[in-house]
């Protein structure tokens, strides 16, 4: 019963989605925006002291995928907005689906999406330059994944307890402008002065960034690298409890 209404959810998610090309189309050019406009500015920033060692775009690209699994997921509470506003959230619990399987089969429909958009970022990375084994690749696809999952979890929890556009842009505004600077994801946190390291080491999503670049440097069995995936897998656990509460709290 479980997985067959997380199908059926997750299926009628991605006919919505495939019916909007447009959308489609602007995710998958997005990321290659940032390869080409801002991946040239950080080859010569590679020569400043403090940069971290190695290939540049081993330091861009993983930055950009955190990016991707973090914010491509964070937007999609405006989709439960409109679908609340409409009536279907309310019909959907009404219905003897699990809760669970309501807030999954939207996050498996979002995982797919940002998959694919991490998958095309890598291979435009490697025309600039990137050159990594497909494993790597690999994982840099799954903590993509277990991002994006976490984060439209919690964005889809977020959107449904606020109901409001107006409420929901200012959250995501809020939250957004912390995590892009310290966290690392366009510029190594090792340029910044030592106060603003102190602050970026409480943040948790500088640690992910770090543990994909030490990846992505060769350094696949670090205690960084295993410390970041395990944040980000964390992270998808909780944001899937709290999203399957948010919508049991829905019952009138």
């Amino acid at each position: 019963m479980f997985w067959r209404d997380t199908w059926t959810i997750f299926r009628r998610q991605m006919i919505l989605s495939l019916r909007n090309p447009a959308w489609v189309l602007i995710g998958l050019l997005q990321p290659i925006m940032y390869l080409t406009l801002f991946g040239p500015l950080l080859e010569q920033v590679a020569s400043v002291p403090g940069f971290p060692p190695g290939d540049s775009w081993k330091i861009f690209v993983p930055g950009l995928l955190v990016q991707l699994g973090i914010f491509g997921g964070f937007f999609v509470g405006f989709a439960v907005i409109a679908e609340w506003r409409a009536g279907v959230v309310d019909r959907m619990l009404v219905s003897p689906a699990p809760r669970g399987a309501l807030i999954l089969g939207r996050v498996l429909r979002d995982v797919v999406s940002l998959t694919v958009q991490g998958a095309v970022l890598m291979a435009a990375a490697t025309l600039f330059g990137l050159a990594v084994p497909l494993y790597v690749m690999g994982l840099g696809l799954l903590l993509v994944a277990l991002l994006g999952g976490a984060f439209s979890a919690f964005s889809y929890a977020a959107g449904l307890a606020l109901k409001s556009e107006d409420s929901f842009a200012p959250l995501i505004n809020m939250f957004a402008l912390p995590v892009l600077l310290l966290s690392g994801i366009l510029l190594p946190m090792s340029l910044a002065p030592r106060w603003l390291q102190v602050l970026s080491d409480i943040n948790p999503f500088k640690h992910v960034v770090d543990g994909l670049r030490a990846v992505f440097l060769g350094d696949i069995l670090s205690m960084t690298a295993a410390f970041g995936f395990g944040l980000a897998l964390a992270l998808m656990v909780l944001g899937l409890w709290v999203g399957a509460r948010v919508f049991s709290g829905q019952v009138k």
